[in-house]
């Protein structure tokens, strides 16, 4: 069962570290979204093509009411919600079963 267990804590670690790389593109996407880029520029097409379709769908849902796009921050919250919530309960539950604590 250890070699279950081992693989959920690897699973999990490995998800942790994609959430996190994909929150700092959200973060680098939205600065750079304030100077008013050039969208013709590679990164600038990378970070709208990997950002977009977590974005667009927030934005439908909240909209410009304000002329501030929160879709970024609620993006974010979702990621630190997962990491700190899923990602630590399969942890957990992976050294729990490494223990026998659960069979």
């Amino acid at each position: 069962m250890f070699i279950f267990a081992n693989l959920l804590i690897a699973v999990a670690n490995i998800l942790d570290i994609l959430l996190t790389v994909y929150m700092w593109v959200v973060i680098i996407a939205a600065l750079i979204s304030w100077v008013n880029p050039d969208p013709y520029n590679p990164i600038v097409r990378f970070l709208r093509a990997v950002t977009e379709p977590a974005l667009k769908p927030i934005r439908r849902v909240i909209g410009f009411r304000t002329g501030i796009d929160f879709s970024p921050m609620v993006v974010i919250l979702a990621i630190l919600f997962v990491k700190y919530f899923l990602i630590t309960s399969l942890i957990e539950f992976a050294y729990k079963l490494k223990r026998g604590d659960i069979l």
